[in-house]
């Protein structure tokens, strides 16, 4: 009795991680002949990193998007920096290579007025080309909590005169004595 029990080489799975494949390449062409893997490994290429032509796309869509960003009014350093850093990762994630010089001066001219002054004394103050994201966004949450505060005082300073003023009968004090 002929056993017919062939072992067949085991092709590896992607479960959808291309960066898996691109290391098994060389196992694939050492199962199937060069032709076949190659057909088989520019399938799986545009299955799994798509086509050239939708990631250029994607990312010029990207590029624009980046390009027209800009702090909304009201809105936070933290809200800001958040919304650029997911633009940021997707474009480097489809093979864009930005400098942080390129975000960092990005970020700085995106900024809304309240923040012009500490625009200028920052790229007075430190070389651009060395500032890392991080402390960037570091220095303008610290001016961003000292204009609160400085809101918060001015708010209590009003309401404060606010008070004095409806304390005499809508009369401003002149600051005597009125006895009439």
């Amino acid at each position: 009795m002929a056993s017919n029990s062939s072992v067949q080489p085991s092709i590896p799975r992607s479960n959808g991680h291309y960066d898996h494949w691109m290391t098994d390449r060389s196992t694939l062409e050492t199962i199937l002949c060069k032709d076949t893997s190659k057909d088989i490994w520019d399938s799986m290429k545009k299955k799994f990193w798509g086509s050239i032509r939708a990631r250029r796309q994607q990312l010029q869509a990207l590029r624009s998007e980046f390009e027209l960003h800009r702090m909304q009014s009201g809105e936070t350093i933290s809200d800001f920096f958040s919304r650029m850093m997911v633009i940021i990762s997707k474009m480097r994630t489809f093979g864009e290579k930005l400098e942080d010089v390129v975000i960092v001066e990005k970020i700085l001219c995106s900024l809304t007025p309240k923040f012009n002054y500490m625009v200028c004394s920052i790229e007075e103050s430190k070389d651009i080309d060395f500032l890392s994201i991080d402390e960037l966004q570091g220095s303008l949450l610290v001016h961003e909590i000292k204009l609160q505060q400085q809101d918060n005082a001015e708010l209590a300073l009003k309401v404060s005169s606010d008070h004095l003023v409806k304390g005499n009968g809508g009369r401003r004090s002149n600051g005597h004595n009125d006895k009439s």
